[in-house]
């Protein structure tokens, strides 16, 4: 049996979600023709289900807002690490894609994006050989970040000693937080080590990451600190790329980068690069939390209406009802993401009924209150009207740790039927 991804390469078929027929061979992207329904129970359940309609609408959105304000979007994709979504969102407008290991930006690559910015150090011979074979490639553009000497040291030999060119951000941090310089010292030392390798690192502008901080008035302070450091290096002619790049933004706080960095785009001597990367899917938890504060403080996202649409759900069988209150689902810990929170039951659905899936309100009490490898416990009320061999829909928190769990995600109409399977490289 033999099924291939979306480049012709052979993959393997028994993945969780696909269940598929041995001696059946397809592409991944022509799913559409075997007509499958995820309602008809033609998929293997538990599955990851990604809502087209809803992707599409996150995609349109977050391109629009950052257009509003003039800048460039280069979606984190380390959330879904799906090549086919790349490209989808690269379609939509996106300037390029942000990824945080060599492994990734190769799989990235590969997928057919050639712009990336890798919003890590490079450290390691190997990495740092596995970015050097993909500039060879003279339409591929590539960034990194910087924050020691030792780091640019050792870059600045590497890729001088392969005659490669390599452009670097320099990278801003906060004490106590996580990567990049700390103090006016420490980034003069990196400027200076960086100017000792003229042919091997290219300075091309200045990156942070506001994440780190949780107060508004941090993470604006931080962020015009970024701005005028970025001025300042462009007045004094120390940056190699025309235009120079300024950097920023995860999924919860984009907004206030959007209008602090906006500050500081002309177009020609900077552009400005956000990178939220949960938006795509979205989610009811960590990051619908994120989207009420940004629609309360944010005048565009305000004037844009419907905001981002939480468009990824796990399916599983109610395979167990043990006690009145009590029901054991075919999804775990190897399934979900669980870190910021459990699944929330969202649709009940019983095959052969026909029909389409009834919202589960939270008002009914059903709650997961438990996780094992491979089971959920769900909390029901007495009398629900539950059976052994339901469906039922969770939604989740935290999109990057449930794609992880998933080789392929099944993309479904309206109707439930599969349009698509995407295929991650983790």
């Amino acid at each position: 049996m033999k099924v291939t991804n979306y480049q012709g390469a052979t993959i393997d078929p028994y993945s969780k979600g696909l269940g598929m027929v041995p001696g059946t061979s397809i592409q991944l992207t022509d799913a559409a023709r075997l007509e499958w329904n995820l309602l008809d129970e033609d998929v293997s359940l538990p599955a990851a289900v990604l809502y087209a309609e809803r992707v599409e609408h996150n995609l349109k959105w977050m391109q629009a807002f950052v257009t509003e304000y003039g800048l460039k979007l280069a979606p984190h994709g380390k959330t879904t690490m799906a090549p086919q979504l790349f490209r989808r969102q690269i379609e939509t407008g996106a300037w390029g894609i942000t990824l945080a290991t060599a492994h990734q930006v190769r799989a990235a690559y590969h997928g057919g994006v050639s712009r990336v910015l890798m919003a890590n150090q490079l450290v390691g011979k190997r990495n740092m050989l596995m970015i050097a074979e993909l500039l060879s490639d003279p339409n591929f553009e590539f960034f990194c970040l910087v924050d020691s000497v030792d780091g640019v040291e050792q870059l600045g030999k590497f890729f001088g000693s392969v005659g490669k060119s390599l452009q670097v951000l320099l990278e801003l941090g906060v004490p106590g937080g996580r990567t990049g310089v700390r103090n006016e010292a420490q980034r003069d030392a990196v400027l200076d080590a960086i100017a000792r390798y003229p042919d091997a690192l290219k300075l091309a502008g200045v990156e942070m990451y506001e994440g780190v901080l949780k107060e508004e008035d941090e993470v604006r302070a931080f962020l015009r600190s970024a701005v005028t450091t970025t001025l300042a290096l462009a007045d004094a002619g120390r940056f190699a790329r025309t235009p120079a790049v300024l950097s920023g933004a995860g999924s919860a706080w984009y907004d206030v980068v959007a209008e602090e960095f906006s500050k500081a785009s002309d177009g020609e001597r900077i552009e400005i690069v956000l990178r939220p990367g949960c938006y795509l899917t979205h989610d009811v938890g960590v990051y619908r939390k994120a989207q009420t504060d940004i629609f309360a403080r944010n005048p565009v996202a305000k004037k844009m209406g419907e905001g981002l649409l939480p468009a990824l759900q796990l399916w599983a069988y109610v395979q167990s009802i043990p006690e009145p209150d009590r029901a054991i689902i075919g999804l775990g810990k190897r399934d979900s993401a669980f870190d910021s929170g459990m699944p929330e039951p969202a649709r009940h659905y019983r095959p052969g009924t026909g029909g389409q899936p009834r919202d589960i309100a939270a008002s009914e009490g059903w709650e997961i209150f438990g996780l094992m490898d491979q089971h959920a416990y769900l909390r029901i009320p007495a009398g629900a009207d539950l059976k052994v061999g339901d469906m039922i829909a969770f939604d989740i928190s935290h999109p990057c740790l449930t794609f992880d769990k998933w080789r392929q995600l099944l993309v479904v109409d309206p109707a439930y039927r599969v349009t698509e399977v995407i295929e991650t490289f983790f």
